[in-house]
């Protein structure tokens, strides 16, 4: 077992706590921290997060907590609240000069910044990194195979990050890209409440995977125009994380997408849950930093809209059916 540090875990929800669980199975002492101290303390009493992951018990190994002083001694912090909080969480919150791996997926409203962006601006010179990749939390929690890539510029932190927390059942690449990873990251879940929409309006399999793959086509553009690699839009961080999202049933942003394609309002939507979709917040962000790079993208410009109340399902599928046909 490669483990044998200490890992602090920010963010409680699903993903946080699967990260937490694994983190533990790769022999390491985790703290898992709330922001909020009743959900903490419920968590810790139960031994179980029974709001975001029911049915699965913690690892002995994991600790939960909401003090910020029991980050102290940390070597690797996981950062795992929404990307829209992350700039909030991160400011409240000591400099203990551990490396900062970024777990979260979306682009910032307003900033139009991505999760390194936002970390080069509130712990500007720390050594961060991104992991991203095709993974469900509830299945991550349960310790079924899985992998994902860890991406820096920083080798030495790519390594690290790998040792503690790979196992042999979560296999961790590692990627020198970090914009490419957090790019397809972020723009999968936009495409993802997109295709739910074309499978809940009933427009069929082979509308779907028309839009996922002109969807990839956008999301290549986008990395390439901020300065990735193609070829990452083609791995575990693009490509891989893009088809999970799109397919699978437990995906948050797809299942969305089928609510507001069945005619259900978003505000109606979001009320009857408890996670987060990041794509909802992401899309328009991602359009306008799009823009900003002379990028166009029609799926994700449709999604804002629909999103936004200015388009139904129907209308936005006319509009992308309608652009001018050109070789592929």
């Amino acid at each position: 077992m490669a483990g044998t540090g200490r890992i602090a875990v920010l963010g409680a929800g699903a993903w946080g706590t699967a990260l937490a669980q694994q983190a533990a199975r790769a022999g390491n002492a985790v703290t898992l921290w709330a922001r909020d101290a009743g959900r903490a303390a419920t968590i810790a009493a139960a031994r179980e997060n029974q709001r975001y992951l029911p049915g699965v018990a913690l690892e002995p190994a994991v600790s939960v907590t909401a003090e910020a002083a029991a980050l102290d001694g940390a070597d690797l912090w996981l950062l795992v609240v929404p990307a829209q909080h992350l700039r909030a969480t991160l400011a409240a919150l000591p400099d203990t000069g551990a490396p900062l791996v970024v777990c979260t997926k979306g682009v910032e409203r307003g900033t139009l910044k991505l999760p390194l962006e936002i970390l080069e601006e509130v712990r500007p010179g720390a050594a961060a990194a991104v992991l991203s990749g095709p993974n469900f939390a509830h299945e991550v929690a349960k310790g079924l195979p899985a992998a994902a890539v860890i991406a820096s510029r920083d080798a030495g932190l790519r390594g690290l990050a790998a040792e503690r927390l790979g196992t042999a059942g979560f296999r961790l690449y590692g990627g020198d890209d970090p914009m490419g990873v957090q790019v397809g990251g972020a723009a999968k879940n936009v495409i993802a409440i997109a295709a739910g929409a074309v499978i809940g309006a009933g427009l069929g399999e082979n509308a779907r995977a028309a839009l996922v793959t002109r969807g990839l086509a956008e999301l290549s553009r986008l990395v390439v125009a901020l300065g990735g690699k193609a070829e990452t839009a083609a791995g575990l961080s693009g490509l891989g994380d893009l088809l999970l999202t799109t397919t699978g049933p437990g995906s948050r942003n797809t299942s969305l997408g089928i609510e507001l394609g069945r005619g259900a309002t978003l505000e109606a939507v979001l009320a009857a849950r408890v996670s987060v979709a990041e794509g909802v917040a992401t899309a328009p962000a991602l359009v306008a930093r799009a823009a900003a790079a002379g990028v166009e993208l029609p799926i994700g410009a449709a999604v804002a809209d629909l999103l936004a109340g200015r388009l139904t399902v129907a209308e936005a599928m006319g509009r992308l059916l309608a652009r001018p046909r050109r070789d592929e």
